[in-house]
């Protein structure tokens, strides 16, 4: 693929990003995390992009019943680290074929942390006592790790020589994430995130960018990377780490923030997008994993669904439903939220908007969100019905109308109908005093 083609900041407006030179605004929902892993991807890669769906999370991970390692084994069961497992990677590049075909963009994690603590680690191949290629003594690994991987008890995410320069094991990452590259890079359909919610010091992550950058350059193609911090606290250190680096980091991960109540969720994204523009390159913001279903503990299904549409008219790049228990995954609620977004969005112009609450007035909390063009076109999600007053000031002397999206049920409520402002502002109020809508207002 031509790099003008690959997944990049889109050239007029880089908040968001373009795909095969077109703008694209990516929604999605899937099962699992590693969906590469899963058996029926083919099925269920078909089932997201029916419902406008073109985005997908994928942890390289092997902890899951059904899930292979990433190394073949001898006939003593134990692993090789210079031999990439051949059925693993085969779901990788099947998956990677699917999902090109479907243009549909793979954000890639490449190490996930809870592989490499507590009893995921009992059975790891880097751990010393699964592999043939070193013990605990020359690669400085424990055998066992009893800890939450948060509390940094492995030594393996400090290889890099500006950390502890243990050679021995880098080289045989190196080694794992070169035979990765030697398959995604030649897909343009792919976004390179280091870890999944790591803690560890910048240098890691820094490494590794750099690391995949050089091997993309020497292979002539353009590539994406960040990385995904812990902290919930979106402007925290380890966060500014990505956000003011332009120069390491191509794109903010901050799917973190999807654990927050309604203001603080909608309200610190915009501090991210004014640090982002502060630090000299506007950048796509993604959300990869929105947290929130009755069955978890991160928020209700409730949650999840008004954190999709917040991340939508709160201008970032991306969102997606995370995986149950702990998220909506591909259901069909999330299925109709998804067709509804797509719809919404392919109505207007969204890479022209920009977040526009100060537009709205008689907000009570959490009642709209809004993104705009002002003059031209107006969006507004209301969570649970609403009424409230828009600021349209910009369209003074031009005809306006207006369409509702019942989201839950994916459908138009009318089409365009003509309203008309007053002094300057114009009251819209959901067409049920409950439920889910998106009221889109045009300016002809």
């Amino acid at each position: 693929m031509k790099n003008e083609d690959r997944i990049q900041p889109y050239a007029k407006n880089p908040w968001y990003w373009q795909y095969r030179s077109a703008p694209v605004l990516l929604l999605g929902g899937t099962v699992e995390d590693n969906v590469y892993q899963i058996p029926n991807i083919e099925e269920h890669l078909d089932l997201l992009a029916s419902r406008g769906g073109n985005y997908v999370r994928c942890t390289m991970s092997c902890r899951d019943e059904g899930d292979v390692w990433w190394h073949e084994k001898d006939a003593s069961g134990k692993s090789d680290l210079t031999k990439p497992g051949a059925e693993h990677w085969e779901r990788f590049e099947r998956f990677l074929d699917l999902a090109a075909e479907r243009d549909i963009i793979a954000q890639f994690e490449m190490w996930d942390l809870f592989d490499f603590a507590r009893d995921c680690w009992e059975v790891n191949p880097y751990n010393p006592k699964n592999n043939l290629n070193y013990s605990v003594e020359e690669s400085q690994l424990p055998e066992v790790i009893d800890l939450h991987p948060g509390q940094k008890q492995n030594p393996f995410f400090r290889t890099p020589p500006t950390m502890e320069d243990n050679s021995l094991v880098l080289a045989h990452q190196q080694a794992h994430v070169d035979h990765m590259l030697s398959i995604s890079l030649r897909y343009g359909n792919v976004l390179y995130c280091i870890d999944n919610e790591t803690n560890e010091a910048p240098e890691w992550g820094k490494y590794w960018s750099d690391f995949i950058k050089q091997k993309a350059a020497d292979a002539g193609a353009l590539v994406m990377t960040t990385e995904m911090w812990d902290a919930h606290d979106l402007l925290s250190d380890t966060h500014l780490a990505t956000i003011d680096h332009p120069e390491t980091y191509d794109f903010v991960d901050v799917s973190q923030n999807n654990h927050q109540p309604p203001v603080q969720h909608w309200s610190n994204p915009q501090k991210v997008r004014e640090h982002v523009a502060k630090s000299g390159k506007i950048r796509p913001i993604n959300s990869v994993k929105i947290y929130g279903a009755n069955t978890g503990s991160y928020g209700t299904s409730r949650d999840a669904q008004e954190r999709f549409w917040r991340n939508i008219v709160g201008g970032l790049a991306t969102t997606r439903f995370h995986r149950p228990p702990a998220g909506l995954g591909l259901s069909e609620i999330a299925q109709s939220h998804i067709q509804a977004g797509r719809t919404v969005t392919s109505g207007i112009d969204i890479f022209t908007c920009e977040p526009h609450n100060d537009l709205v007035s008689g907000r009570s909390y959490n009642e709209a969100y809004c993104t705009a063009n002002p003059g031209v076109e107006y969006v507004i999600f209301f969570p649970d019905g609403g009424d409230v007053v828009l600021d349209v000031s910009d369209a003074k002397g031009k005809s306006l109308s207006i369409r509702w999206m019942d989201i839950r049920a994916s459908s138009w409520a009318w089409d365009y109908k003509p309203v008309e402002a007053q002094d300057g502002v114009l009251r819209i109020a959901t067409p049920t005093e409950d439920g889910y809508w998106t009221a889109v207002i045009k300016v002809d």
